[in-house]
C-alpha cells in the first residue's frame, strides 16, 4: 500500500492510496497548471514535487485537481489498473458571471458518467467555498446521460430547447434568485394593406369560433415577405397553451408582392379584400377585443394614429445599439 501527501496552490492530495500493483503511479505538476497522474516501474521512487493544501476527496471516484490558469476542477482517478494511460476521468471548465454565479462550459463536460460526478461534486464543493450563488449547467443533447447524474447532485431543470436542456443551481440559504423559465409566448398579427386599400385576409383551419371569419394572418413568429411599418398595439393574456401567457404583438406591414401562396395545412382560404369589406363583417362588430384591434389598424393605415414605430437608439449601459418601439407623437 502506498501513501503520499501532494499540495498545489492552495489544494491538498493527502492519502492517494493505491493497491499493490505492478506499477505505481506519479503525480506531477504539468506546465498547464494541472496534476498529471502516470505509472512508475515499481522499482523506481514515486516522487511528487509539487507544494500546496487542500484537494478533496469525492468518493470512489477519486481526487480532485485545480486548473490554476481557467479555474476549472480536474478530477484524478484511483484506478490504477485503467488500460488507459494516466487517470484522468473528467474536468469541469466554468467562469465566473458577473451576478457572482457559475457558468459551466457545456462543450467541455467530461465524457464518462463518473468522471463527470466527480467533477461536479468537487466543483459545487469549490463554489460553496467561494460564496458563489447561482450555478448554469448546459447539456448538449449528445451528453443527455448526464441529465441524472446533476438531477441527483441537486440541479433543477430550467428549459429546454432543440439540441439542449438547461440546468440550474443554487447555493445560497435564501430563495433563489435566478431568472426563471420563459414564462410566455410571443406571436403576431400582420396587418398587411397594398396600395389599393386591400387587406391580405386568411380564414384558418381550426375549430375556433373565428374559423369562417376573414382575418388578418396570426400566428408565432416566422420571417415574412413584407416591409415592417410599425407595431400597432398587443394584447396579453395569461394561462392559454401550455399553461403559459401569451403576447400578441398586431403590427402593419407593406406588401413587397401580391402574390399569395397559401399552406394548405394551415389555411382554407386567403386573399385580398377590400378595407371596407374586411371592417364590415359581423364578427368585428360583435367581438370587442377585435374590434379595437382592427380600428386601431385602420387608424394607423390612414394615419390617424402613429402607433409605435422603431427608433435606433444606443444606451450608455453597454454601448449598444437597440431598436426602442414607441409612439413618436409623444415626443
Amino acid at each position: 500500500m502506498l501513501s503520499m501527501t501532494a499540495t498545489i496552490n492552495g489544494w491538498q492530495c493527502s492519502g492517494f492510496h493505491c493497491k499493490q500493483h505492478a506499477r505505481m503511479p506519479e503525480i506531477s505538476l504539468t506546465s498547464r497548471g494541472f496534476l498529471k497522474v502516470g505509472t512508475l516501474d515499481s522499482k523506481t521512487p514515486a516522487t511528487a514535487g509539487l507544494n500546496s493544501s487542500a484537494l478533496p476527496y469525492v468518493g470512489d471516484y477519486g481526487y480532485a485537481s485545480r486548473n490554476m490558469n481557467r479555474g476549472g476542477i480536474h478530477v484524478v482517478s484511483p484506478d490504477i489498473s485503467s488500460p488507459s494511460p494516466g487517470f484522468a476521468v473528467g474536468f469541469l471548465e466554468a467562469f465566473d458571471d458577473e451576478y457572482d454565479g457559475v457558468i459551466i462550459d457545456p462543450n467541455k463536460l467530461p465524457s464518462s458518467a463518473n468522471a463527470f460526478a466527480s467533477a461536479l461534486r468537487a466543483a459545487l464543493s469549490k463554489w460553496k467555498l467561494k460564496g458563489r450563488k447561482g450555478i448554469w449547467l448546459k447539456i448538449l443533447s449528445e451528453q443527455v446521460d448526464l441529465v441524472p447524474i446533476a438531477i441527483k447532485e441537486g440541479f433543477q431543470y430550467h428549459h429546454a430547447e432543440p439540441g439542449y436542456v438547461m440546468l440550474t443551481y443554487w447555493i445560497p440559504d435564501y430563495p433563489c434568485m435566478l431568472p426563471t423559465s420563459p414564462s410566455h409566448q410571443i406571436g403576431v398579427g400582420g396587418f398587411v394593406i397594398n396600395d389599393k386599400k386591400e387587406v391580405l385576409a386568411v380564414k384558418e383551419k381550426c375549430p375556433c369560433s373565428c374559423s369562417n371569419v376573414w382575418k388578418m394572418p396570426t400566428g408565432y413568429i416566422n420571417k415574412v415577405d413584407t416591409s415592417f411599418l410599425k407595431m400597432v398595439a398587443f394584447r396579453h393574456a395569461h394561462m392559454l397553451a401550455f399553461d403559459k401567457s401569451d403576447i400578441l404583438f398586431v403590427c402593419m406591414l407593406r406588401p413587397l408582392s401580391y402574390e399569395i401562396a397559401i399552406d394548405e395545412k394551415e389555411i382554407q382560404a386567403a386573399m385580398w379584400m377590400p378595407l371596407d369589406e374586411f371592417v364590415g363583417q359581423p364578427f368585428y362588430e360583435e367581438d370587442h377585443l377585435s374590434r379595437k384591434v382592427i380600428g386601431a389598424c385602420v387608424a394607423a393605415s390612414e394615419d390617424r394614429y402613429s402607433g409605435f414605430t422603431a427608433h435606433e437608439l444606443t444606451s450608455k449601459l453597454d454601448g449598444q445599439s437597440s431598436l426602442l418601439y414607441y409612439d413618436c407623437s409623444s415626443g
